[in-house]
């Protein structure tokens, strides 16, 4: 992971392999941002008409490199662009610069050190650029021959260390803000790393294995029910989903608490380690990305250890319900009625709707324990991304104001997110004539539906949210912002962040 250190050396002495400057789209041509002004002056003051001249105008993601000053101990300056140049009196806000720093980090790919020379007015700043270089220096190299060794040929390290200039190590805020972005941002990372695993190394059980092992390292309780506790426990929902695979189910239970917590929130993760669709077999071209279908209890996993490393005021358990869904000889049948861990009987009309079946058992065991609210995080349906788009998430709920806070946490932290409605017209096309309840209903409007669902299988009295990350949760373009190919870790910046405001109290 890339090192950060908060740093009030002057940009022309310090030794580094960049400078990073950012650089916004003015009305009248690009405009050096606060924080290079050292820089700027070594260039006589026209290091914006130089810029100009080397085609960069500001615009969001632009990477221009150019020689460094005389006198700079670093060879290079990396200009970044910020996009439009803020309002008068008005900064740049978090989310561009934390996408500025993602963009300059994954440039700087194979360096050993680089200073951040981005603007700064407080700690939150400090925190989205550290946030930033610590998302954007991913990488997922393991499978590759030299993916690990910085040392071989044609192998590149991520950045090693980023000096966040601006930054006071003195300064309790800049510190703090430091710590929580590594801790966040580490952590985000390893949700991408598990999402990113082949389905051959990342079974149900292994996946509970390395939930074992961060637990321990973490103080983190957990609680792992096998197929044989889920068998005496009435997982049906879990049980039928895995029952067509070699490699049985699993439920995770982990258990951060705090002395001082007053609540406890508790987070529900689908975790499809594969997702052939069973029986109802996916088409083809339809299998490829299908391991990324057990990100949402990646997030919850990274959720519970950051909360756990930021040692916050509020007691979080996570659920993740491991499963891997294929078609044999013993797997569920459409036709098929299972009885679900609440006791209900669903109907099943299409094994490839097997995400809220997991979640329908976890949802219930979750609410045995009357928390203060339950959200679950689910890559759900393909309905929510042609709903959407492949960057936004949508929000439900039970409860308008549990609803609206999660949506504002989301893009306080910059994850696109909008709320979504629960129609009640819409849980009558689930009605079963074997059955309480199908586990399919209308096609139109199917990612409410899925949502509709869940609800059946939540606590009466226990405020819920269902986050359907099905378009963000997998990135099958180029990369952007901080925002790499491949498995993002979306949601866990906002589960995190769910879980400061519970602690502070400011979710009532």
């Amino acid at each position: 992971m890339t090192a950060l250190t908060l740093s009030t050396a002057a940009a022309p002495g310090l030794r580094a392999d960049a400078i990073v400057i950012g650089v916004a789209k003015g009305a009248k041509g690009p405009i050096v941002a606060p924080g290079a002004e050292a820089v700027d002056q070594a260039y006589d003051g026209r290091l914006a008409a130089v810029l100009e001249t080397l085609g960069a105008a500001g615009a969001e993601g632009e990477l221009t490199k150019l020689p460094a000053p005389a006198g700079f101990k670093a060879p290079l300056v990396l200009a970044v662009g910020l996009g439009a140049e803020p309002e008068k009196d008005a900064s740049f806000d978090g989310e561009a610069l934390r996408r500025a720093a993602g963009v300059a980090a994954r440039a700087l790919t194979g360096s050993k050190k680089a200073a951040f020379a981005l603007p700064v007015t407080d700690a939150a700043d400090i925190g989205a650029i550290g946030e930033g270089v610590v998302l954007g220096a991913y990488a997922f190299d393991a499978y590759k021959q030299n993916g690990n060794d910085a040392k071989a040929k044609n192998g590149k390290a991520p950045l090693a260390e980023a000096a966040l200039l601006g930054g006071r190590p003195r300064d309790a805020a800049h510190k703090a803000a430091v710590l929580r972005a590594a801790a966040v941002g580490e952590e985000l990372n390893r949700a991408r790393d598990l999402i990113n695993m082949p389905p051959n190394d990342l079974n149900p059980e292994a996946f509970a294995a390395l939930a074992q092992t961060a637990a321990k390292e973490h103080g983190i309780k957990v609680q792992v029910l096998d197929e044989k506790a889920l068998a005496k426990g009435g997982y049906g929902g879990i049980l039928g989903v895995g029952s067509g695979s070699a490699s049985a189910p699993r439920l995770v239970k982990l258990s951060y608490t705090s002395a001082k917590a007053t609540k406890h929130l508790a987070l529900v993760g689908k975790g499809i380690t594969y997702d052939s669709g069973g029986i109802s077999l996916k088409p083809a071209g339809h299998n490829e990305t299908m391991k990324c279908d057990m990100s949402g209890a990646a997030a919850v996993f990274a959720a519970v250890v950051a909360a756990a490393r930021l040692g916050l005021e509020v007691n979080v358990t996570g659920w993740l319900a491991l499963a891997e869904n294929m078609p044999s000889g013993s797997a569920t049948r459409p036709g098929d009625v299972l009885r679900m861990y609440s006791g209900k009987t669903v109907e099943v009309l299409n094994t490839d709707a097997e995400g809220r079946l997991v979640l329908a058992d976890a949802l219930w065991a979750a609410s045995q324990e009357k928390p203060d609210a339950i959200v679950d995080v689910a890559t759900l349906t393909g309905a929510m991304m042609l709903a959407l788009g492949s960057r936004t998430f949508g929000i439900m709920a039970n409860d308008d104001a549990f609803r609206t806070a999660l949506h504002e946490a989301a893009e306080e932290v910059g994850e696109p997110a909008w709320p979504m409605p629960l129609p009640e017209h819409l849980r009558k096309g689930m009605d079963s004539t074997v059955a309480d309840i199908a586990n399919m209903g209308e096609r139109m409007g199917g990612g409410l539906v899925a949502g509709l669902f869940l609800r059946e299988f939540v606590g009466e009295g226990v405020t819920w949210a269902h986050l359907d990350i099905a378009g963000p949760a997998f990135n099958e373009g180029g990369p952007f912002g901080y925002t790499p190919k491949g498995g993002t870790g979306t949601a866990v910046r906002t589960l995190v962040r769910l879980a400061e405001l519970t602690a502070a109290g400011d979710l009532g």
